[in-house]
């Protein structure tokens, strides 16, 4: 289920773009035209509002639908017939835009809240695979690219724990294993186990560089990627929300045709990083046509166990550290008419 903060920062969004005048006759209303909102999702915002916990969240997210109804690049002024909010359901195939909300069956909306994740996938998916032909795999991405720092990690937890329970090669762990070793390796792990693990981070992240190097033959395979990172689709579609410094952020995010019309890709590069986890760097060059100017977009990705240590595969989390609104592809919204809407301000 989506946290608290999720629900209001995404269902007020579709809120504002249905003309209603201000954000406490919207909540009070509960329009149809807002499908996949239940009456328990209401009631929760409505709670919400009247604690006053998250004013902010509210008056961010009504004003970021308010803009996106009246401007040039949305709907024009024109309110919607049906805003329909994906919520806690999952796509049931691999779906390319992160949105959030679909407008009348054409505007998608991701609700992008002071994050700067950009997706979530398996290494091999990443880094094999450069996020192309999704299948699953049963591989321990730690003992595929880092064996033998793997095992000396796997040596140095049981010498610590002392469960012989536990068997002796980390390839035949199982669920209860697991389960054991995530209760009794929370905190700050014993000094030898913290080496092994600072080993094995730095290990991994060299090993996962060179193998998603490898996957990157040419220039054509590193901007394919690059649009794969940045979430650009064959299709349009916004992002709305807010950055980490506060500000509004309103977006159009282009597709690989019109990232092809202004921007030239020169260079994209990746490494591992030393860090207190596995980390790996990605950079890219670019040139954009238009104002005749070169600009850098990069991130990093955190290889790291899903469900805390050894519990859950590990996962390549994706993060963006360039502002959304000096990424190449990420246009800002334009006729943006949010001072002049009816935003209601924090109370």
């Amino acid at each position: 289920m989506p946290s608290l903060r999720t629900e209001i920062t995404e269902i007020v969004t579709g809120l504002g773009l249905l003309g209603l005048g201000d954000v406490d006759w919207a909540l009070a209303a509960r329009p149809a035209a807002l499908a996949g909102v239940s009456d328990e999702h209401w009631d929760r915002l409505a709670k919400a509002r009247a604690v006053g916990l998250h004013d902010r969240d509210f008056a961010s997210a009504w004003a970021n639908g308010v803009a996106f109804l009246g401007a040039d690049d949305g709907l024009r002024g024109r309110p919607p017939r049906r805003v329909e909010w994906k919520g806690p359901d999952k796509p049931p195939g691999y779906d390319l835009v992160p949105a959030d909300l679909r407008v009348d069956h054409v505007w998608l909306i991701s609700c992008k809240y002071l994050s700067k994740i950009l997706l979530n996938a398996s290494p091999a998916h990443l880094f094999d695979r450069v996020l192309g032909e999704r299948r699953g795999t049963g591989a321990d991405w730690y003992l595929d690219v880092a064996p033998g720092a793997y095992r000396a990690l796997y040596r140095e937890v049981c010498a610590a724990l002392g469960d012989p329970t536990l068997p002796a090669d980390p390839a035949d762990l199982g669920r209860a294993h697991r389960e054991v070793l995530k209760t009794q390796l929370t905190g700050q792990l014993p000094a030898p186990v913290a080496a092994a693990y600072q080993h094995l981070a730095d290990v991994v992240s060299q090993a996962s560089a060179d193998r998603w190097r490898r996957s990157l033959a040419d220039l054509r395979a590193r901007e394919e990627m690059l649009w794969r990172l940045l979430r650009l689709s064959s299709a349009p579609y916004f992002v709305l929300g807010s950055a980490p410094g506060g500000a509004s952020l309103r977006l159009r995010i282009a597709t690989p045709w019109d990232w092809r019309q202004r921007f030239t890709l020169r260079a994209f590069d990746v490494w591992g990083e030393e860090a207190g986890q596995p980390k790996v760097v990605w950079r890219a060059n670019v040139t954009d046509r238009l104002a005749a100017v070169d600009r850098t977009v990069g991130g990093h990705v955190e290889v790291r166990w899903s469900h805390g240590r050894f519990s859950g595969q590990p996962e390549a989390k994706v993060y963006l550290d360039t502002p959304h609104d000096q990424v190449p592809g990420y246009l800002a919204l334009d006729g943006d008419h949010a001072e002049r809407s009816h935003a209601s301000a924090p109370r």
